[in-house]
């Protein structure tokens, strides 16, 4: 079965069995003893070859496909520009209950398996992608405010002021911030770049405000596509995922 996230893996420590959360996603029966009366979060629905990342090993398994339904998904994608070419060999579906205190841990996803591009699809209800950074590296943060008003953050340095607003900037270090990104339900997300492969992103508890479903589709990478190391077992698979009919592995 793929590991869900298909990121780097920390989990939540040992959990209780019948705990679906799987991998960086975590659930309130993750973190309590049982006898709580906490319902377990429900588990994902996975569409994609069998994966073990630690190894560094897969193979098709059980794996037919993506889902039928998502056919159109992927076609509709094709059609902004960041998406070009886009082949997606997995599809995993995650469903969120704040009830169940549904999250996912600040992790970064696979590089040896999957590519460029992590695209999700946000449904039911919006929420908030956090994105993080363990690095001491400086970002230069830039405030801008109406003229005539105080600007919260401290500067030594003014920018060139527009005749209505005021910028300043200051220099931060990588780990002392965190980017919120806006999800309204119903939205595609693409990380890529820096994005993709040095910024942590998370979902943190208090942004499962009410019932989400989230679809997550991976590309492969360099290694498996034509010209690859295992260009051929790519290929095998890229023709088996984009078949649609895949049932749940």
């Amino acid at each position: 079965m793929a590991t869900a996230g298909g990121g780097s893996r920390g989990g939540c420590g040992a959990r209780p069995r019948d705990c679906g959360c799987k991998g960086v996603r975590t659930c309130l029966l993750c973190e309590r003893e049982r006898g709580g009366g906490v319902p377990g979060a429900l588990p994902p629905q996975d569409y994609g070859p069998r994966v073990n990342f630690r190894k560094q090993k897969l193979k098709p398994g059980s794996f037919d496909g993506l889902p039928s339904f998502s056919r159109e998904i992927v076609q509709r994608m094709g059609a902004y520009p960041i998406l070009e070419k886009f082949l997606p060999v997995e599809q995993c579906n995650l469903d969120y209950h704040p009830e169940r205190g549904s999250a996912i841990d600040p992790h970064l996803d696979d590089s040896w398996l999957w590519g460029e591009r992590l695209v999700s699809l946000n449904l039911l209800s919006p929420t908030v992608l956090s994105m993080s950074r363990d690095s001491g590296e400086i970002l230069q943060l830039l405030s801008v405010t109406p003229q005539g008003t105080r600007s919260s953050v401290p500067s030594d340095t003014k920018m060139g002021d527009p005749e209505d607003a005021q910028s300043t900037r200051r220099a931060v270090p990588c780990d002392h911030v965190e980017v919120a990104i806006h999800l309204p339900a119903r939205s595609l997300l693409v990380l890529f770049g820096a994005a993709r492969y040095q910024w942590k992103h998370a979902i943190h508890r208090q942004h499962i405000e009410s019932h989400r479903i989230c679809a997550t589709f991976r590309e492969l990478s360099a290694e498996f596509c034509p010209g690859g190391k295992q260009g051929e077992l790519g290929q095998e698979l890229l023709e088996i995922a984009l078949s649609f009919q895949g049932k749940p592995v």
